[in-house]
């Protein structure tokens, strides 16, 4: 567990590097693939040669004796919620970063993200129940309050129940949001909860994994544990039908959470802790806008 400086000091390396992320990588890309609510009135002006006709104002031209239009702006005003899985097989990681620390990382910069856009954050911390909840708020205050709980969250339940969680965006969120789902997807029960939420939102799911969640190193025999619920066995990792085994549930996961997504008309990134996720993001954000 970080002690108060070390999470003051990861705090202000994380919004360092988030702001370094959003200014000279997300300029604009966050903004266009984020759509707000609509458009507003803002003013009248002299119409001039090429602006659309069916924005005259026929009133204010009649008194003015002139063709005067218009014009509207972009409500761009949006609640972002992000829903972060902290249980345990996400404190899980090989090469470079714990599913946890790239979890952590990753909501900074949508945070900082969303603030430098004007957007509200709200975030959900959930293992097996609901652990911590934070209304969206606007201001760097507020985004640092949210990367302090990220980088400081413990978990009092062990599993993953997504249900739980998504149940409790829909009672939350008061209108439509746009709900960012972080984690490694290890709990399969949440398909009907999903396309409830994703017909009211916009909702992406970021799944991380670790190259051994895929892949089984050929380590002879080995104890392993499960960091949800505790018990351990003893594998022989060289035996190439349990390597085969491995990697076929690894991928059945995936499959399937691909699927909820799809059929939910939602989005889902999949992220390797050792892979660029920035690139990842930024691609997104690209063929969205």
């Amino acid at each position: 567990m970080l002690t108060t400086e070390e999470i003051l000091a990861k705090v202000r390396e994380l919004e360092i590097k988030s702001k370094k992320i959003t200014t000279h990588l997300f300029t604009g890309e966050y903004h266009s693939a984020f759509k707000g609510k609509g458009m507003s009135f803002r003013e009248v002006r002299e119409y001039y040669a090429g602006d659309d006709v069916r924005f005259i104002d026929w009133n204010v031209s009649a008194r003015f004796s002139h063709p005067f239009t218009k014009v509207f702006e972009e409500e761009r005003e949006l609640s972002v919620f992000l829903m972060v899985d902290i249980s345990t097989s996400n404190l899980f990681g090989t090469v470079q970063h714990r599913k946890a620390d790239m979890i952590t990382e990753i909501g900074a910069v949508l945070t900082f993200s969303a603030i430098s856009n004007n957007d509200k954050v709200g975030a959900i911390f959930f293992s097996d129940k609901i652990e911590k909840y934070i209304a969206p708020k606007k201001g760097r205050q507020h985004a640092l309050y949210i990367v302090r709980q990220l980088l400081s969250a413990e978990p009092t339940g062990k599993s993953t129940n997504m249900e739980e969680a998504i149940k409790f965006f829909n009672k939350a969120s008061h209108q439509k949001s746009i709900a960012f789902v972080l984690s490694d997807f290890t709990d399969v029960q949440y398909e009907n909860d999903l396309k409830v939420i994703a017909g009211r939102h916009d909702v992406i799911g970021l799944r991380i994994y670790d190259k051994m969640d895929m892949l089984l190193p050929d380590a002879g025999l080995l104890q392993v544990q499960d960091l949800e619920t505790g018990k351990t066995k003893w594998i022989d990792s060289s035996d190439k039908m349990v390597q085969y085994n491995y990697n076929k549930r690894f991928l059945e996961q995936s499959d399937l959470s691909k699927n909820y997504f799809r059929k939910a008309g939602a989005d889902l990134l999949h992220i390797r802790t050792d892979e660029d996720y920035v690139k990842v993001l930024q691609q997104f954000f690209i063929k969205r806008s």
